[in-house]
């Protein structure tokens, strides 16, 4: 089977046994791009509690982060851990906005997507990762994200070593695959819905829907 073939037909396994995943949950661009940044190095139930902390306290704003105390908004994300490097990041990200957007990401949206994906690695903190999460989810950019799940799922398949680069892991989707935002958006989602089930740092190979010995 091609390279082509083993990627769409793992895209389809997964589709056809977890369904539509509806991924990035957040009402705003905005909120995913702060999302983003709260995700890294922890779970996603601890960046719901500080988001809902930033809607209650109605900081989830540029606006209302730009004036914000960086000792203040550490206080308001603590539950997404390393809580003070983060509330750096994000004023960081803050201060890029307003430097060279007005604070509008409606204006970021509309650049060419290898200058905004240029800047926001600019950005202190924002690693490729992130700054392809932000272009994915929240500026729908056919930009492929990689994360620890994809590289598990891909090199433990043998199509690509887990050593290998962020940019031969992203070559590999956007030379195989259309560029397609729903697809990047929901194949992601999926491998990290296969990751946290399944291909764990111990694999758990019985039942997956990606085993070589399902059909």
């Amino acid at each position: 089977m091609s390279c082509k073939a083993s990627l769409i037909n793992f895209f389809h396994k997964l589709y056809s046994f977890y369904g539509e995943q509806k991924w990035w949950p957040a009402d705003t661009p905005f909120e995913v791009a702060i999302g983003a940044i709260l995700t890294q190095n922890t779970n996603w139930s601890n960046v719901k509690k500080a988001i809902d902390n930033l809607k209650r306290e109605e900081l989830l704003n540029p606006q209302s982060l730009k004036h914000i105390s960086i000792e203040r908004l550490s206080e308001v994300i603590k539950p997404s851990g390393y809580y003070r490097i983060k509330a750096k990041r994000i004023k960081a990200f803050i201060d890029f906005l307003f430097d060279y957007y007005y604070g509008n990401l409606k204006i970021i949206k509309e650049q060419e997507t290898n200058n905004i994906r240029s800047q926001l690695l600019s950005i202190h903190g924002i690693g490729q990762e992130t700054a392809d999460s932000i272009l994915l989810y929240a500026f729908e950019k056919p930009v492929f994200v990689v994360d620890s799940y994809t590289k598990r799922v891909i090199s433990r398949h043998k199509i690509l070593n887990y050593n290998s680069s962020y940019k031969e892991f992203q070559d590999l989707f956007h030379n195989e695959l259309k560029q397609d935002v729903q697809l990047y958006n929901e194949y992601h989602a999926l491998f990290v819905r296969v990751g946290k089930d399944y291909c764990k740092t111990k694999p758990l190979c019985d039942g997956c829907p990606l085993s070589l010995d399902r059909k």
